[in-house]
């Protein structure tokens, strides 16, 4: 009798045991599937590592001019004191549509820059503003163009959209700048030091009609391309940029 007790209670215990392991393992699997669903599918790439540029090279050239310095993690644009016609501005050796961009600048007293997108490396074109729309990178109280209307100020969708407020940082200081290219959900975005200050739809016929009410209305080439590269400008003034990365949409 004690032997078939026994037996009994040994049986119970190993089922209770599998049961158990059979639950831990249920809800490992569930905990896993959970996660990889919350895991996005597109992560973070960086632009620039900080070290080299890799990744980058002059419009409508090859390599990078020493007119561009790495320093302390940046790459930072020193204008030459004789042009002789050149310009240095700077684009991704890769091809975006759908993304959001994160990149910090800083820039001189009374400087100017921007940051483009769309950009095409046409044989007839001299510059990356001829393709590429840009978000203005500015000294708002004094450069000149921080006086020529909001739409030309820190954050802006140059010349078409403002800002809704000036939220940049004192000169010297670094400004986090997210910017968002939509196709699929026909939207634009540019968050500038956690806030955001501007957004626009990005598809015909209300890109259009904004192009067309801007300095751009008769540019050939203006904003045509829904692909194309990502660039920093040269306005001939000093600025830096670091912690550029990109995460297609």
């Amino acid at each position: 009798m004690k032997k078939l007790l026994f037996t009994a209670l040994l049986t119970s215990l190993v089922i209770g045991c599998k049961e158990k392991a059979k639950g831990v393992e249920e809800k490992a699997s569930n905990a896993m599937a959970k996660t990889e669903m919350e895991v996005p599918q597109n992560e973070w790439k960086v632009l620039f590592n900080g070290k080299t540029f890799d990744g980058w090279h002059e419009y409508r050239k090859e390599g990078v001019s020493e007119q561009w310095k790495i320093e302390d993690g940046a790459m930072v644009f020193y204008p030459p004191k004789e042009r002789n016609g050149e310009s240095y501005n700077l684009v991704s050796d890769n091809e975006y549509t759908d993304f959001v961009l994160s990149i910090e600048w800083r820039i001189a007293e009374a400087g100017n820059s921007g940051i483009f997108w769309g950009v095409k490396e046409l044989p007839e074109l001299g510059q990356p503003y001829e393709t590429g729309p840009e978000i203005q990178v500015l000294d708002n109280d004094k450069h000149p163009d921080g006086k020529n209307g909001t739409s030309h100020q820190a954050g802006a969708l140059y010349d078409m959209v403002s800002p809704s407020e000036d939220v940049t940082k004192a000169i010297g200081e670094w400004n986090l700048c997210e910017i968002t290219i939509n196709h699929k959900t026909n939207m634009g975005i540019v968050v500038l030091n956690e806030v955001e200050v501007v957004n626009f739809p990005v598809n015909n016929p209300e890109w259009g009609e904004m192009v067309s009410k801007s300095k751009f209305a008769d540019w050939e080439h203006f904003a045509k391309y829904t692909t194309g590269k990502i660039g920093v400008q040269d306005h001939g003034d000093v600025v830096a940029y670091r912690n550029i990365k990109i995460k297609e949409l």
